[in-house]
């Protein structure tokens, strides 16, 4: 029956006609994510995250694919999100992150009996749970909690008494004494970080592991169950030098952590990041950084030290790459990693004394995540420039897929080509990025050309799928993404050389980008386009108050006048540690990096503002100072602002509305009218 489908499948395949595609079609993907192998080795569980349009909100639930790849199941199927899936080492249960309703408010651990049955809530923790690890002997979680903060109202009742005439209670004041007291999406921040807890499961009780004042993240066992690592920091105002180290605990109530490293380093939170343990437990490998002070631009060097402590040994000195998830391979004898390098990301491994770096697989691809199984099995997420994510093992050298979410959707597209380039800026820095060409390109044509400037600015253009490239080739224009100096995969000087000097070299690089593909024949220099979205704004401010050559221009969720936020933002460390207060440094750098707002009647290209209203990370108030000044010139501009959204847009409606808009707006002053009414993409 299976094969029969098959055949019914590929037979309709082929009488399909691949079309380009449209914005209808970006909801229709679904994003796979966190890779974790069953201790026997046969399951790998993942997550899917779709989006319903009708209800205008996305949906991740938990899958599990065969190591063969031959069944797929879905084990969860609410309406809430179920996320960070994670087997217990005896392998009875998968274990799982949902709010669903049940006995308490928020994230819980929920527990899936392979043995079958519905799932059911674990934990039952007031503040917000945002992480766990189960323990070797499967009889303990640990878990990564905020605590309850009084100041939130959503932890109050809605009203006093309820039921009709109830009287709505006003919302507590927000009393802030932090250094850093703004977050995206959090909010403002009034309590201490994350503590752990552990949680016993067969008396369902959780009792406190750390003390408050230690912002903990990241935790791990130790193989024995004896011990716990994480990164951590601690002190008055410990956020103010953005430093975090690795610590020690053992895993009892009352254990007083060590400090294990002493470090000028960020403080890492998210998985790619944790401290791991070595099989035997005497050692630690986790990411030493560039130092708080360079923050903003870090590039992680792998290092290990003994879980007693002592002097650390930075592994792979003359690999000059940002290198994340490091764990030791099953025997301990040498380190799995990933390496951001060039456009592309792929796992490696070195000796455990060190030594040279064994790529396992190379080629233009986007590795973003790796898990180990027990018998050495690995499984990744993987996607190139014409597959979406998908989960594969590594076997001999290559890779083999496992899922197939997005298979019958990518059939039915007719992808544009892309292809790498390289130029020289006028400063002599080599430049690399990518080129997306429409899927019907003709040679010796010159398109309308859009350069898409990506955020961070500590990130890359890679070799992976992306909607919004393909989308714009779609409608007929050259799309050019480069990886300009501060950005990530081209080694620590490249990164940090943009230091305190925003909207300078990143220009002259994104300027040498467009002249080049000029060069080339591919671009209609009468017919060019820029845009952005975070750094990718503000990189779009700088531009077109230097460059004149652009007629259409997109900035969303930038700022083109730093000094303005100071204090408004998130970003209060990187101002004092990079930039320095102008009342210590004077109003020079300040004024330098403010180009864009500064010379804002130079600017002559009709720039569309965009930003969500809620953004703590680059407040609206960015795009709103740029929309005033080219509206007050006289400049063709609007703003558009996307009600109670962060800095990611994530309500579905709104990123189709973005899109929309981008495509009106470029086509509006890139375009003949003729060309404008036959965008095949829209």
């Amino acid at each position: 029956m299976r094969l029969r489908i098959l055949l019914v499948f590929l037979a309709a395949s082929a009488f399909a006609q691949p079309r380009p595609i449209k914005v209808d079609d970006m909801h229709r993907f679904h994003e796979v994510r966190d890779v974790q192998i069953s201790p026997d080795g046969k399951w790998v569980a993942y997550t899917v995250t779709t989006v319903d349009t009708a209800a205008d909100k996305s949906d991740t639930d938990v899958w599990m694919t065969s190591w063969d790849g031959a069944q797929q199941l879905r084990m969860t199927s609410s309406p809430e999100n179920e996320t960070a899936p994670r087997w217990s080492p005896d392998g009875r249960y998968l274990a799982f992150l949902s709010s669903r309703p049940g006995k308490a408010k928020g994230n819980q651990v929920w527990l899936l009996d392979r043995s079958g049955g519905e799932a059911q809530q674990l934990t039952d923790v007031k503040g917000r749970l945002s992480a766990y690890d189960w323990s070797p002997d499967s009889k303990k979680l640990l878990l990564t909690v905020t605590d309850r903060d009084p100041n939130d109202p959503a932890d109050d009742d809605a009203a006093a008494g309820g039921g009709r005439g109830a009287v709505t209670r006003a919302p507590k004041p927000i009393v802030i004494d932090r250094y850093k007291f703004k977050q995206d999406v959090q909010g403002y921040l009034t309590q201490a970080g994350a503590r752990l807890y552990l949680y016993d499961i067969s008396a369902k009780k959780a009792e406190p592991l750390t003390e408050a004042g230690l912002e903990a993240a990241a935790a791990s066992w130790s193989p024995d169950g004896q011990h716990i690592a994480f990164l951590g920091r601690a002190g008055k105002d410990a956020d103010r030098y953005n430093t975090g180290n690795v610590f020690v605990i053992d895993a009892k109530a009352g254990a007083a952590p060590r400090e294990i490293t002493s470090y000028d380093g960020l403080h890492g939170s998210a998985a790619r990041t944790r401290p791991e343990w070595s099989p035997d437990g005497t050692k630690l490998v986790y990411l030493q950084s560039s130092g708080a002070k360079l923050g903003a631009y870090n590039m992680n060097r792998l290092a290990v030290v003994a879980a007693i402590g002592g002097a650390p040994q930075i592994l792979a000195e003359k690999l000059d790459r940002g290198v994340s998830a490091p764990r030791f391979t099953r025997d301990g004898s040498a380190i799995l990693f990933l390496v951001a390098d060039d456009r592309s990301e792929y796992p490696a491994r070195i000796a455990a004394s060190g030594g040279g770096i064994e790529p396992l697989v190379k080629g233009k691809m986007m590795v973003s995540s790796m898990d180990q199984g027990r018998d050495g099995k690995l499984a990744m997420l993987a996607a190139t420039d014409s597959t979406h994510p998908e989960i594969h093992a590594l076997e001999g050298g290559a890779l083999r897929v496992l899922t197939h979410q997005n298979d019958a959707v990518m059939a039915e597209f007719k992808l544009g080509v892309t292809e790498e380039f390289s130029c020289r800026a006028k400063d002599g820095n080599e430049v690399h990025g990518l080129i997306v060409k429409p899927p019907d390109y003709e040679l010796g044509k010159r398109y309308p050309t859009l350069l898409r400037i990506h955020g961070g600015p500590n990130g890359q253009d890679s070799h992976a799928f992306n909607f919004e490239r393909q989308l714009f080739a779609a409608n007929g224009y050259v799309v050019v993404a480069v990886n300009y100096r501060g950005s990530s995969g081209r080694g620590e000087n490249y990164q940090t050389a943009i230091a305190a000097d925003w909207g300078n070299k990143e220009v002259i690089d994104l300027q040498a980008a467009v002249d080049h593909v000029i060069s080339m024949g591919l671009a209609d220099p009468d017919r060019l386009g820029v845009g952005g979205w975070s750094y990718g704004g503000i990189l779009t401010d700088a531009l077109i108050a230097k460059d004149h050559r652009f007629k259409a221009a997109t900035s969303g969720a930038g700022t083109a006048f730093p000094l303005a936020l100071y204090g408004v933002d998130q970003y209060i460390v990187q101002y004092d540690e990079e930039i320095g207060p102008p009342w210590k440094v004077g109003l020079e750098p300040w004024m330098r990096i403010s180009y864009g707002f500064l010379h804002a009647n130079q600017i002559a290209t009709p720039t569309l503002f965009m930003g969500g209203e809620k953004d703590f990370n680059v407040p609206l108030v960015g795009g709103e100072q740029m929309y005033q000044a080219l509206r007050s010139l006289g400049v063709p501009t609007q703003l558009v602002v996307y009600p109670a959204s962060f800095h990611g847009i994530t309500r579905p409606s709104y990123q189709k509305d973005r899109l929309e808009r981008y495509l009106a707006w470029y086509s509006k002053y890139l375009k003949t009218p003729a060309a404008a009414a036959s965008n095949p993409g829209q």
